[in-house]
């Protein structure tokens, strides 16, 4: 082996290496600063905060266990830094179809990525649930660094109902940081630093992975709060593409099973997604556009 071998072996060895002190140092110090600050824990249904529960039927298919995977147009709700992952223009929109009695929750979006930037605009409100009507913008931005690492960043508002205007941005601004780290083909990391609106510091730390064997995408998030451990969700999700449009998807959704389908065809994917709460089950479906 020549020298020259050798050498650009060890710098990119050392290039990797560089890129996961980064992370570590990054993800210390949020832990770090989430330490400080107690946990509300008061919604009743996790989407109802500025947290990104149930966004995506392909998501809730699979258990809410997207962090690490963030690779579709929900991305900047999921893990912004996710959105460097494709190139392009994605458009979204999901709609909870049954049971809307029980509840109502309508996101949608559009992101947009070119050569290691990500952009994004989303929206996400529901309607039916007991803290009034939870109405979030996002805006959010994806940066690649290196070629294992990306970083992004969401600047959410709440918007007031009612209104007699239409609101673009909102009030009560808040945040979320995020990582995505790719080591290998089939593996990645996402950790994901939620602030909630007119609350102090970082709220919920949730860390991701997500593994693909074969035709199988393994996920898995661990969402803790600031405080009591004991309240964290544990999300589990896996999608078997059975053809090269088909997929079906299965989970475990902090305590609730979830199961899904998807058709992805060129351009066009629609997804189906049903998750099993404690007193009813709810099914969603949803729409992505791809242009390039």
């Amino acid at each position: 082996m020549s020298a020259f071998v050798r050498g650009l072996r060890t710098y990119r060895a050392l290039r990797f290496t560089s890129h996961i002190l980064r992370l570590m140092f990054a993800a210390t110090a949020l832990i770090g600063v989430c330490l400080a600050v107690p946990a509300d824990l008061s919604a009743v249904f996790p989407f109802e905060q500025a947290r990104p529960l149930y966004v995506g039927a392909r998501a809730v298919g699979m258990g809410n266990a997207f962090t690490a995977i963030a690779d579709d147009a929900t991305a900047g709700f999921w893990n912004p830094a996710g959105l460097i992952q494709w190139q392009g223009v994605k458009l979204f929109g999901v709609n909870k179809f049954h049971d809307r009695s029980d509840y109502a929750f309508d996101p949608k979006g559009i992101g947009y990525a070119y050569r290691g930037y990500g952009l994004f605009w989303g929206n996400k409100i529901a309607l039916g649930v007991d803290s009034g009507t939870p109405d979030f913008n996002y805006f959010s931005l994806a940066r690649q660094i290196g070629a294992y690492v990306a970083i992004g960043a969401s600047l959410k508002f709440k918007r007031k109902h009612p209104s007699d205007h239409y609101q673009f941005f909102g009030t009560s601004p808040s945040y979320d940081l995020a990582l995505l780290v790719k080591p290998r083909p089939a593996l990645k990391f996402g950790l994901l630093a939620q602030h909630l609106p007119d609350q102090r510091g970082i709220r919920w730390l949730t860390f991701g992975v997500a593994y693909e064997w074969r035709n199988l995408l393994f996920g898995t998030d661990l969402a803790l709060p600031r405080t009591r451990p004991a309240d964290a969700d544990l999300h589990l999700g896996v999608e078997w593409k059975a053809t090269t449009f088909l997929r079906a998807r299965g989970g475990r959704s902090d305590g609730d099973w979830t199961f899904g389908l998807g058709l992805d065809w060129k351009w066009f994917r629609i997804d189906y997604g049903r998750i099993y709460e404690r007193d009813f089950a709810s099914d969603f479906i949803s729409a992505e556009l791809r242009l390039q």
